[in-house]
């Protein structure tokens, strides 16, 4: 608009203005020919004889570019709330992506448990040709069977390795100044029903096979005088919960695991053994101990509980020890026993229950130079896990101090070593 008369001049404004009232107007960088004073917008370079019409007029500019200010803006922050809209739903979307992840990796977005898993296992290596049909019926026929009654099938178990081992470490003269080894335990390994979640429950397999063979605990175990599957050892679980172990452990689970592929750790490992008045500890070995990230503790932890009370100058102590649950993040296994070699380095032996029955059965047909032996050694360069947990039973409970711990465990706590 005119400045002058307010009429619309558009693009034209400064040629309007010139036309209309060039009365009032001179040419820039000169007077009027009277004297008067020129005055120049520092906004269009338009000159005026007025100060008062130029201010008036430059006035005109500065609405119509603060108008224009307030609707950039608008428009910035109405953009700006709009990417923060986007940027909240992707993240909740990832959170949504995340969470179901997380569910189905720790078996808990009901997708079904051990039974499911093994049919539809089953079903897939008939589909490829590497199971007859005859041969899947009669599997499932014993696996249905077993469920029935409770029992583990027997079929990943291998037995007498540690027997082998003592033979074995009596014979050999290279580097090994002693060793300690658990009582027997028989090695099971994940089968098709339980294959990428069941570690916990197989090793908790494991331990109860040395259990059972030891007097201290039979008692303890009058009603378990056979290793339950592991539908029934997610049974018991939910039988110690129910008893007032580990309600915050609970609660994770929604206080379920039976028919689901729900993984498990230490702390259940844990409320399983003292509700069937096992007298065991749970050890957090929460950071590393020695360089290069390895921990060195756990190595003199487990030392020390094998060597207790087995201080003789024997170089293969057989004890009466049972063996040690051992958790990482994402996986577990079980010492059965420590080499402490000439140079005084200690080098544990684990059962894994990733390694199949066909690879444990060459431990009982061990050649004299040992190579099979890398299956179960563990020194401590590979032992660089962030965080281990153990589980170690040493012991019975009294009725009352079974009760005691329960009451403990409500706000249940592992002991760290510093």
């Amino acid at each position: 608009e005119c400045p002058f008369c307010g009429e619309a001049a558009g693009r034209e404004l400064e040629e309007h203005v010139r036309e209309r009232h060039g009365h009032l107007l001179g040419a820039p960088g000169t007077d009027t020919g009277n004297g008067e004073q020129l005055y120049e917008c520092p906004m269009c370079s338009l000159t005026c004889t007025n100060i008062q019409i130029l201010e008036e007029h430059v006035n005109l500019h500065l609405e119509e570019h603060e108008g224009g200010h307030i609707r950039d803006l608008e428009l910035a922050q109405q953009l700006q709330t709009e990417e923060d809209k986007w940027q909240r739903s992707k993240e909740e979307k990832r959170e949504r992506e995340e969470f179901k992840k997380l569910q189905r990796q720790y078996g808990l977005d009901n997708s079904g448990g051990y039974k499911q898993q093994f049919l539809k296992n089953m079903e897939r290596e008939v589909d490829r040709g590497r199971m007859q049909p005859f041969e899947y019926h009669k599997r499932k026929a014993d696996m249905m069977e077993s469920l029935a009654f409770g029992v583990d099938d027997g079929k990943t178990k291998t037995s007498g390795v540690i027997e082998a081992l003592c033979k074995y470490y009596q014979n050999e003269n290279k580097d090994v100044r002693r060793v300690w080894l658990s009582a027997g335990v028989d090695h099971f390994h994940s089968s098709l029903g339980d294959r990428g979640w069941g570690c916990g429950y197989r090793n908790f397999q494991m331990l109860l096979s040395s259990l059972l063979q030891n007097s201290l605990y039979r008692d303890c175990l009058r009603d378990t005088t056979l290793i339950p599957s592991i539908p029934k050892i997610q049974s018991m679980i939910e039988d110690a919960w129910r008893e007032g172990f580990d309600p915050q452990g609970a609660s994770h689970f929604n206080n379920r695991l039976h028919g689901s592929k729900a993984w498990i750790g230490a702390c259940e490992i844990y409320s399983l053994l003292t509700s069937l008045r096992m007298k065991c500890q749970i050890i957090d070995f929460h950071k590393p101990t020695g360089p290069m990230g390895t921990h060195p503790r756990l190595f003199e932890w487990v030392l020390h509980y094998y060597s207790t009370d087995n201080e003789g100058g024997a170089k293969v102590v057989c004890t009466s020890k049972p063996p040690i649950y051992l958790q990482h993040q994402g996986h577990s296994r079980t010492v059965v026993g420590i080499e402490e070699k000439k140079n005084k380095s200690l080098c544990l032996l684990l059962f894994d229950p990733g390694c199949s029955s066909q690879e444990m059965q060459k431990l009982l047909k061990q050649n004299s130079d040992g190579t099979n032996l890398k299956l179960l050694r563990k020194f401590m360069g590979s032992l660089k896990e962030k965080q281990y947990q153990i589980v170690a039973v040493d012991g019975v409970l009294s009725l009352e101090e079974k009760a005691a711990r329960c009451r403990a465990s409500q706000v249940l706590t592992s002991e760290k070593i510093p």
